[in-house]
C-alpha cells in the first residue's frame, strides 16, 4: 500500500565492519508505520523499530533520520493509505452530509480491519507520549480535518443544502467526535457492525435541508 514511486528504492547501509546492507525502504517504512500504529509513539523504541524493520541502527538513520523524522513520514504515508477515506470522501460525495456518512462508515470497516492495528494511528499514537513536537503533529492532523469538514459544511449552508442556522463548527467537531470515538471503541473491541450503527445515530442528528 506503501510506494509512491519508492517500491523499487533500496537504501545501502555505510560501510562498517561486514557486507554492507540493503533493503527495500517502502516495506521498511510499512513495517515501522504498523508499529507505531500497535504500540505508540512512546513505547516504539528505536531497538523495535530495526528489529521490525529488518535493519540496523546505521541504516535506519541513514534512511529515515532520527525516530521523530521517521514517525512524521509515517503519518504522512498513513495519511495517504490508511488513512485516506476521509479526505476521499469529503472530496468526492456531492454533500457534506452524504462525505460524513461514508466517512463514518468507512471508519467502522477501516478500524476494525484485522490486517492492521484496530483504530486510528493519528488517534492514539501519541498516547502517553513525552515529545511536545508528536503531540503537536498529530493535533494539527486531526484539528485540519475538523476544518475541513466545517469548510464543506458552511459551503453546503451557502448553497442551500443546509439550513442558514447550522452551526458548522460545532457539526464538524460532532462528527471529529465520532471518529475519535469510534477509533478507542474499536480498540476496545467493538465490532463494525456496533460502529456501523454509531455512524447512523450520528447521521440523525444532521439538519435538514
Amino acid at each position: 500500500m506503501v510506494g509512491h514511486g519508492q517500491a523499487e528504492e533500496q537504501v545501502r547501509a555505510p560501510k562498517g565492519r561486514g557486507r554492507p546492507r540493503s533493503f527495500d525502504r517502502a516495506t521498511a517504512l510499512e513495517k515501522a508505520l504498523m508499529a507505531f500504529w500497535e504500540h505508540g509513539y512512546e513505547a516504539t523504541s528505536v531497538s523495535d523499530l530495526t528489529r521490525i524493520m529488518g535493519i540496523g541502527a546505521p541504516s535506519l538513520y541513514a534512511a529515515f533520520g532520527d525516530k521523530r523524522t521517521l514517525f512524521e513520514e509515517v503519518v504522512q504515508v498513513y495519511g495517504a493509505t490508511h488513512g485516506a477515506f476521509t479526505d476521499r470522501a469529503l472530496a468526492e460525495e456531492p454533500t457534506a452530509r452524504a462525505a460524513v456518512g461514508r466517512m463514518l462508515r468507512e471508519a467502522a470497516a477501516e478500524y476494525t480491519d484485522p490486517a492492521h492495528p484496530y483504530g486510528c494511528l493519528v488517534v492514539h499514537a501519541a498516547t502517553n507520549c513525552t515529545s511536545p513536537e508528536v503531540e503537536q503533529l498529530l493535533r494539527e492532523q486531526r484539528n485540519a480535518n475538523i476544518t475541513a469538514l466545517a469548510s464543506r459544511i458552511r459551503a453546503d449552508v451557502a448553497a442551500g443544502l443546509l439550513p442558514a442556522g447550522t452551526d458548522a463548527a460545532a457539526l464538524a467537531r460532532h462528527t471529529g467526535a465520532m471518529i475519535q470515538g469510534m477509533s478507542q471503541q474499536a480498540r476496545d473491541g467493538a465490532s463494525r457492525a456496533e460502529l456501523e450503527a454509531l455512524a447512523e445515530i450520528a447521521l440523525s442528528i444532521w439538519p435538514q435541508d
